[in-house]
């Protein structure tokens, strides 16, 4: 890997997206680059004067100036993040893996009257009722003659309301929730300004970064993470459709791309990929995502020669961690600067400051781990049309993360889990991230799940879902593995799973996080793979039959078993 000279970021801090936009007007450096093409960061600016400048005639007056952009990503969707920038509009991320009636009520709920997509998508859109909302398909001449009348706007010129602040609404970004419709997250462009600035701050990038974005721009890992600091910095942007494992290497390679971000099992689909003698010969040198872990980042160090950093920050904005020096492995840092973060139980009482062994085995779980909230001031700024998640969100006053943690005697945090993947066994709390570490230490595994089954008399059983090098042959060796758990130290007595199930591949959304909410619902038998159990007292682990399933499945007082 070439070392990479760090370079100033932006002489001064702007407080819209709105500034930043305008300040690449006149800027004759590479702005955006996309296979072939590339803009300079003035024509990024002027592209996005006119895309502005047609919004504003576009949208119907005495309506919320929100527009939807279902694409992948191309250079249109920085453009008209940089338009609505101008404009004082929000834009909604719409996720083009969602399907009929969900698709529609995404982009009705958000009150979007433009739709920004491309004829690629144009399918997902037959046969949806959407009343007043007026499609723009990017890649044909109409879309073109509609955009020349305006191409000699000026940054600043067209606005769809009053003057553009920090407070001006500017993402109504979806979080992926396991439940229930997907909620939109407001965020204004006065806090994306502050998170782009954070992230330049704490990386030390600049003007001579490149920033590689494969991450799906209408989630918030990508705008957040990636564009905003880029932006904010006066750094390139470089552009991939979708995310590709096989082509990772080569368009960093090809674009001189410095960061990147990354969510989920994007690092385990890299890491399965052939080696290759090139694998270190690129100018990458930082990754910033979640959901890695620390022994798949510690392969992609050794590997590709690049530092994977993991953070932790609730799509919403109510609170952050960030990894600073000395952080132990295994923990993801201490709370950013503002934050007044605690972890505590279901009555808001703080848990016990966690305790481990010699080997780094969590001691105390069943008091340590609790739901990761913050008590200072939070920057969480509500969900769209949405009182009751805004009100689970803000309880008692304080930000509620949904997510668990636990945290140790100098105050660095760790993550256990989601609070919908809660593990308890025998009435002892366990990290489900905690399993998933060292499990991702044996040889065969290339990616692993692990979550709770119902205890056929209380609590959890643990469950974990595997998917193996080079697939299902030779098969499972329940005798390797047995070898394997015997020699984990940090493996408690509760954490060995019960059930093993094998998979070809692990369920993903898509944003490439684990789709554990398909695995529970999927139980024993719904999906594919196979299952191997332990039962209580065995030696090894069997195959599970339908009648051992049986068994296993709770039941209701005096009735039969209840399905998982």
């Amino acid at each position: 890997m070439t070392a990479i000279k760090k370079s100033a970021s932006t002489a001064s801090i702007a407080s819209t997206v709105s500034e930043y936009v305008r300040r690449q007007w006149g800027d004759g450096r590479t702005g955006l680059r996309y296979g072939d093409l590339e803009l300079t960061h003035h024509q990024i600016a002027a592209g996005a004067a006119a895309r502005a400048a047609l919004l504003t005639e576009l949208l119907p007056r005495g309506v919320e100036p929100h527009l939807g952009v279902l694409l992948d990503n191309t250079p249109e969707f920085p453009l008209w993040l940089s338009a609505a920038a101008l404009a004082g509009a929000a834009v909604a991320g719409i996720n083009p893996t969602r399907r009929g009636p969900e698709l529609a009520r995404d982009i009705l709920h958000t009150e979007c009257r433009v739709l920004v997509t491309g004829r690629v998508h144009l399918p997902l859109l037959d046969g949806l009722e959407l009343p007043g909302v007026r499609v723009l398909v990017t890649d044909t001449e109409a879309y073109e003659q509609l955009l020349a009348p305006y191409e000699g706007a000026k940054p600043g010129e067209s606005t769809v309301g009053g003057p553009v602040g920090p407070a001006t609404r500017f993402l109504l970004y979806f979080t992926s929730g396991s439940t229930g419709a997907p909620k939109a997250a407001i965020c204004s462009q006065g806090r994306l300004a502050a998170a782009g600035e954070s992230l330049v701050s704490h990386f030390g990038t600049g003007r001579d970064d490149v920033h590689y974005i494969c991450m799906p721009m209408f989630h918030g890992n990508a705008v957040i993470a990636n564009w905003a600091p880029a932006l904010t910095a006066g750094a390139t942007v470089a552009l991939r459709d979708r995310f590709s494992a096989s082509g990772f290497v080569a368009d960093v390679r090809a674009y001189g791309a410095t960061y990147f971000t990354y969510v989920g099992r994007a690092i385990q689909y890299l890491l399965a990929t052939p080696e290759r003698a090139e694998d270190r010969d690129h100018s990458l040198r930082i990754g910033f995502g979640t959901e890695a872990g620390a022994v798949d980042a510690d392969r992609f160090a050794q590997r590709f020669g690049v530092r994977l950093v993991e953070g932790y920050g609730s799509s919403e904005g109510g609170a952050a961690i960030q990894r600073t020096p000395g952080t132990p492995p295994g923990a993801i840092g201490r709370p950013a600067p503002g934050g007044d973060l605690a972890v505590v139980d279901a009555s808001g009482r703080e848990c016990e400051r966690a305790r481990f062994d010699g080997s780094g085995r969590l001691l105390n779980g069943a008091a340590a781990i609790g739901e990761l909230v913050n008590r200072g001031p939070s920057p969480f700024e509500g969900y769209w049309r949405n009182a009751s998640a805004d009100a689970e969100r803000r309880r008692g006053g304080w930000y509620w993360t949904g997510d668990l943690f636990y945290r140790d005697t100098e105050g660095f945090l760790y993550f256990a889990a989601r609070a919908d993947d809660r593990l308890r066994v025998d009435s002892e709390n366990l990290a489900a991230a905690m399993i998933e570490n060292i499990l991702a230490r044996w040889e065969r595994v290339t990616g692993v799940a692990v979550y709770a089954v119902p205890d056929p008399v209380t609590g959890d059983q643990v469950m974990a879902a595997l998917s193996l090098r080079g697939g299902l042959d030779p098969g499972f060796d329940p005798a390797a593995f047995l070898e394997f758990l015997s020699t984990q130290p940090d493996l408690g007595t509760k954490m060995a799973p019960r059930f093993v199930r094998l998979l070809p591949g692990l369920p993903v959304t898509a944003t490439n996080k684990v789709h554990r909410a398909v695995l529970r619902r999927e139980g024993f038998w719904e999906g594919a793979g196979e299952v191997w159990w332990r039962p209580p007292g065995a030696a090894s682990y069997r195959r599970l039959s339908k009648e051992d399933a049986t068994g296993q499945l709770p039941r209701a007082p005096g009735g039969p078993p209840t399905r998982p």
